[in-house]
């Protein structure tokens, strides 16, 4: 079977051709031409156009192409279908759709300076969406246990930054609400990065500040990284044997203290007593 679509593709026009070949047709011909072209040489050819305004196979609403060939042959691959929001954030720039969006554009897009032939690009293409698929069935889960960046911060934690145990010199009570006051400002006003990651994204900053909430769980920016912070520290206390101090370090905390106040505060217990439950629940499923 012969199928047609504009020339240099860079997502959809690529993810598409890849699962023809891999699901519904494994001889297929992909054929690429300048978009004016398309619907005569589509005729010429008997190919089925694809990725084209006013076809069959194509955009629908917020969802590509990719999409619509998952559910016109009905393919149900728990696998395609976590690749789907990827292939779709990558080709439609919402990358909040998948965290892995952005890599894909990335990538993709590099692929496409490099390799000006689109028949080549194809090719390479291929094992790109073959590895993405890979992961997505097999290794969805996996981690790269060996994380070179956060061990050189723990090194750094311990050598320079890491409580000297000895004697300790009091504090009063507003030094310490004071410390916890500018930590608390630093966490909900981070208007210096917005306007650099507003600037890099080439919007306007206030814009941004605007409309992030809209797009990022009704959080302000501010309030958005503190939650990714907690997401982390999570993770690291349910994965790792870091100590809480070593934790709240990693996950940008002032120290242990703040971090133990902000992790109660959101979650309901102590980070200690939440590491303890997960150890008798561990143990309780042996049992």
């Amino acid at each position: 079977m012969n199928w047609i679509t504009r020339e240099r593709p860079k997502i959809d026009r690529i993810a598409c051709p890849w699962l023809i070949r891999r699901f519904i047709d494994p001889a297929a011909r992909i054929i690429f031409v300048p978009a004016q072209e398309v619907m005569k040489q589509a005729e010429i050819l008997q190919a089925i156009p694809f990725d084209v305004p006013d076809t069959e196979f194509s955009h629908y609403g917020d969802h590509c192409t990719f999409d619509y060939f998952l559910k016109k042959y009905v393919l149900a691959d728990p696998a395609l279908h976590a690749m789907a929001p990827i292939v779709r954030g990558a080709d439609t720039d919402n990358h909040a759709l998948a965290q892995q969006a952005a890599g894909l554009w990335a990538i993709s897009a590099g692929l496409a300076y490099n390799i000006r032939n689109d028949y080549e690009l194809l090719t390479v293409g291929m094992q790109l969406y073959d590895a993405l698929y890979s992961w997505a069935k097999y290794l969805p889960d996996e981690k790269h246990t060996q994380n070179p960046t956060e061990q050189l911060l723990l090194q750094v934690y311990a050598s320079y930054l890491k409580p000297k145990r000895g004697r300790k010199t009091a504090v009063p009570v507003w030094a310490d609400e004071l410390r916890a006051i500018i930590q608390d400002h630093i966490d909900t006003n981070l208007t210096v990065s917005l306007k650099e990651l507003a600037d890099t994204l080439q919007v306007n900053p206030s814009y941004v500040s605007r409309e992030f909430a809209r797009y990022f769980d009704n959080l302000s920016f501010g309030e958005y990284i503190r939650k990714l912070r907690l997401e982390k520290a999570t993770e690291l206390l349910r994965t790792s044997r870091h100590t809480l101090s070593e934790i709240a370090y990693l996950t940008g905390f002032s120290d242990q203290s703040h971090f133990t106040r902000i992790f109660k505060k959101q979650m309901g217990q102590n980070p200690s007593d939440y590491r303890k439950s997960l150890v008798k629940s561990k143990t309780h499923t042996k049992g």
